[in-house]
């Protein structure tokens, strides 16, 4: 293996395109000159549109994370109800950054590799109607599972004036986000995964009806404190110091997803997303999502005659292929393929191919080829859209 070679197709971070790298290597400007404020004006509406969303896009220099900690920390005061949907890691991350400020958690767990049910979600309304805000996963990052929210916002919306809130960092950027149409109330996302940036920001968007009950809680932190964000960006500017190289990363990246159109970039993601799951099926490789909840930016594997991670070293090793592995209770079960972001179909035949080698040095015997043939027939049959 070439030692300064490798291919990233984890789950986040992932690879950033040329252009963007050259952007970001711009020389440095102040962070309060006016050419920081001009770059902030102008890389508001591309956000807007990623989100699909009427309101400001906050800025954050932070991790996607801090976003969860933000909607958290600013929607809902200390001793009041939250429900959390648990379907994976990143929800019960949720959980546990709930219950650290003081926050009571009705949870709401689901089989992990299985979408929430939001019918399940208006029952526990019903039944503690104190809950002041709902907050879930749209793709649950460590499964591959991509959530049905915009169906949660309309059932939470039906029996309750609870905020809908979702964690959106392994998905904003790789599918049509129609925030304001769907009624979310806080919608999080990070630069190091879909947004094809490294990572350094948290994006947020907040409804009107959010900010009504942001602005009435007196806890909001400090440098979390969403208020600030939002006044400082409808001048231009931020509270804090941003992460100024990133912000010029971003502007470029904004303008290849306007480039390629966000409704064919959606497509470019659903086909990777059928092609890797083509190949892994074709092999009889077990899943662990269905087509239905199955993420189009990145899928799970649960291999059930091969060890993933000794998979998952073999490939690294051998030919520089980062894949992610399990979290949580399915920790050494599965292995999770990232393909969002600056990623291309050929990058998936790529892939694949390198798989089925690693599968075969693996120990499972495979026809080699087959689960690249598989993919091929799945971009044949779609892949025109994307054109």
């Amino acid at each position: 293996m070439l030692q300064d070679q490798q291919y990233l197709r984890i789950p986040g971070p992932t690879p950033i395109p040329p252009s963007v790298e050259r952007a970001m290597a711009k020389p440095m400007v102040g962070h309060r000159a006016s050419v920081t404020d001009d770059l902030l004006k102008k890389i508001q509406p591309g956000l807007r549109k990623v989100f699909g969303t009427d309101q400001d896009v906050l800025i954050v220099a932070g991790s996607g994370t801090a976003g969860l900690e933000a909607a958290a920390v600013n929607t809902v005061r200390r001793g009041e109800e939250a429900i959390v949907i648990v379907s994976g890691s990143f929800g019960a991350r949720f959980e546990k950054i709930c219950l650290a400020h003081g926050i009571i958690v009705h949870r709401y767990e689901t089989e992990w590799g299985e979408a929430f049910e939001p019918e399940v979600v208006r029952g526990m309304l019903e039944e503690h109607p104190g809950v002041k805000a709902v907050f879930s996963t749209y793709c649950e990052t460590s499964t591959g599972v991509v959530n049905p929210v915009a169906e949660l916002a309309r059932v939470v919306r039906e029996v309750s004036d609870a905020l809908i809130i979702a964690d959106g960092v392994s998905i904003i950027g790789g599918v049509e986000a129609k925030m304001d149409e769907w009624g979310l109330d806080v919608l999080v996302t990070g630069s190091q995964k879909a947004m094809m940036l490294p990572p350094g920001l948290m994006f947020a968007a907040v409804s009107d009806r959010a900010w009504n009950v942001i602005e009435a809680n007196p806890d909001r932190g400090f440098y979390l404190d969403l208020v600030q964000y939002r006044d400082s960006i409808r001048e231009n500017t931020t509270p804090f110091t941003p992460a100024v190289s990133l912000l010029y990363g971003l502007d470029q990246a904004l303008t290849l997803l306007e480039e390629e159109g966000i409704a064919e970039v959606a497509a470019r993601h659903e086909l990777m997303r059928d092609m890797i799951r083509a190949a892994f099926r074709a092999h009889g490789i077990p899943l662990l999502t269905s087509d239905e909840a199955g993420s189009p930016t990145v899928t799970a594997v649960r291999p059930d005659d091969f060890d993933a991670e000794g998979f998952r070293s073999l490939i690294h090793r051998e030919f520089g292929l980062a894949v992610a592995s399990g979290q949580g209770k399915l920790e050494g079960k599965i292995f999770r393929v990232g393909h969002m972001g600056y990623c291309s179909p050929g990058d998936v035949l790529q892939m694949i191919a390198l798989f089925e080698l690693g599968i075969a040095r693996a120990g499972k015997q495979i026809e080699t080829g087959k689960g690249v043939a598989a993919a091929q027939r799945v971009y044949l049959q779609k892949g025109e859209q994307t054109k």
